[in-house]
């Protein structure tokens, strides 16, 4: 038995209502219903709507508490996602009846503070959708095939990456010489520079970092996302771009795609 940390994909429900999920998720993977496919997934309920506590020396109706009643059905959740070919394995903040589902699913339950970083993040920004899929934190570790030599702030990959296979740069940029091919993730605490096609999915500043940016030869990825911000093949990067020398970058909350010029 080995301890390992993996990337996951966090769901954050704002709705317990199964229409609403159902309808922003059809919105959002648009003509790409399979891009997550069979990807880790994890369902944060922090953030659903929950009935007050009951008052201190008040009884509570009909004797039950807020943790005896369940805000949303998870089987149903859960049957929804993997239509779309997602892989949920654990919840994040169920109550007590919440909880009692997720172990008839076979989830998991995530530490309290899984999310920390990102829910402060949320806090500064404007108001949210009802249901927004987030491609960062539940933070990972993920061995990779090169390792960060001693004070070195680089990464750097020589070959190519297959459908499947997945880099993180700890701490530091990424810089992959080699073709990403679609399905293949890099992920990067700071920039990510890919010197051929990147086809895969790119996430930079993984932590944060909204100064991090992405560059590529020839840019052709299907998800890019830069502190979070992110932009799937649902939303078609523009001709000047596609295909090209190209960078982005994060202004506000805006991601920039611009052309290199040599």
């Amino acid at each position: 038995m080995k301890s390992v940390s993996l990337s996951l994909l966090a769901l954050v429900l704002k709705s317990a209502e199964l229409a609403e999920i159902e309808a922003e998720l059809a919105q959002r993977l648009g003509d790409s219903p399979d891009l997550f496919a069979y990807e880790p997934l994890l369902i944060d309920l922090s953030q659903l709507p929950r009935s007050p506590a009951v008052a201190e020396g008040e009884q509570a109706p009909l004797g039950l508490d807020e943790d005896s009643v369940a805000a949303i059905d998870l089987a149903a959740v859960v049957a929804v996602l993997r239509q779309h070919r997602m892989q949920p394995v654990a919840v994040l903040s169920p109550n007590g009846a919440e909880q009692a589902q997720a172990r008839v699913l076979g989830l998991a339950e995530a530490p309290a503070d899984a999310m920390a970083p990102q829910r402060k993040s949320r806090k500064e920004a404007a108001v949210q959708e009802v249901v927004k899929e987030v491609i960062r934190e539940v933070v990972v570790e993920v061995p990779v095939e090169v390792p960060v030599p001693g004070e070195s702030r680089t990464l750097i990959i020589d070959k190519p990456l297959r459908s499947g296979q997945q880099v993180y740069a700890k701490g530091c940029d990424l810089v992959v010489l080699a073709l990403v091919n679609p399905g293949a993730e890099v992920i990067a605490d700071g920039s990510i520079h890919v010197y051929a096609p990147l086809r895969g999915k790119a996430i930079a500043g993984a932590k944060g970092d909204t100064a991090a940016r992405i560059f590529a030869a020839s840019m052709e990825a299907e998800l890019i996302s830069i502190a979070g911000t992110y932009r799937t093949t649902e939303n078609p990067l523009p001709a000047n771009v596609l295909g090209k020398p190209a960078q982005i970058r994060l202004d506000g909350d805006k991601l920039v795609m611009e052309a290199l010029k040599f």
